[in-house]
């Protein structure tokens, strides 16, 4: 849970299942987008991390199109009507649950760190989530710099207002759920403590 589209296909490489290059390729072809419903530039964030089984060699977009398969599952019209009544459309769910993935891995967490987001997005502050920078300089972790913190990208939630334009990893169903029903909180900041 938490990679993105390039450490998944890194992982696939380790793992002899299919080059790196090749995954990514199928990660942004618009023919495999329009196959699985994907109203993006990329399939990042639709890619549902779980446990998989391939064989050596599979196709790229066998591996892919499964993984965008088992997200088309998971996200059950439940969860539709939900991001309706929120007025969110789903691709900006899954944008928010992919921070709320990066920012934590302890699930109970996520409403909190969901609720903290939501609140921003309707004060239209800023969402200044860390995890955001480091995708747009593509790297995964490690602290930031105020120099990097000024990175012109529309994925730097410290410069923009909103949410980036797209998800910064796949979210698991946690963080899926926590974007979709944050907690009863009227919280702005969180800190991360590492423990």
């Amino acid at each position: 849970e938490g990679y993105n589209v390039r450490e998944i296909a890194m992982a696939a490489e380790r793992a002899g299942v299919n080059p790196a290059k090749a995954i990514m390729a199928v990660s942004t072809d618009p023919a495999f987008l329009k196959r699985f419903g994907i109203q993006a530039k990329s399939a990042e964030g639709y890619l549902f991390p779980e446990t998989y089984l391939f064989p050596r060699n599979s196709p790229p977009g066998k591996i892919l199109g499964r993984m965008a398969g088992t997200f088309r599952k998971r996200f059950t019209p439940a969860m539709v009507r939900r991001a309706e009544a929120l007025n969110l459309a789903i691709h900006q769910v899954v944008t928010l649950a992919s921070i709320i993935e990066r920012e934590s891995a302890v699930n109970a967490e996520k409403p909190l760190i969901s609720a903290v987001f939501h609140n921003r997005l309707r004060r239209r502050m800023r969402l200044q989530a860390d995890p955001t920078v480091l995708y747009a300089l593509n790297r995964t972790a490690g602290p930031l710099t105020k120099e990097e913190l000024k990175v012109a990208s529309p994925y730097n939630t410290y410069r923009i207002k909103g949410l980036p334009p797209g998800p910064i990893a796949n979210p698991g169903l946690a963080s899926l759920r926590a974007a979709l029903n944050p907690g009863p909180v009227d919280y702005l900041y969180f800190v991360a403590r590492g423990d």
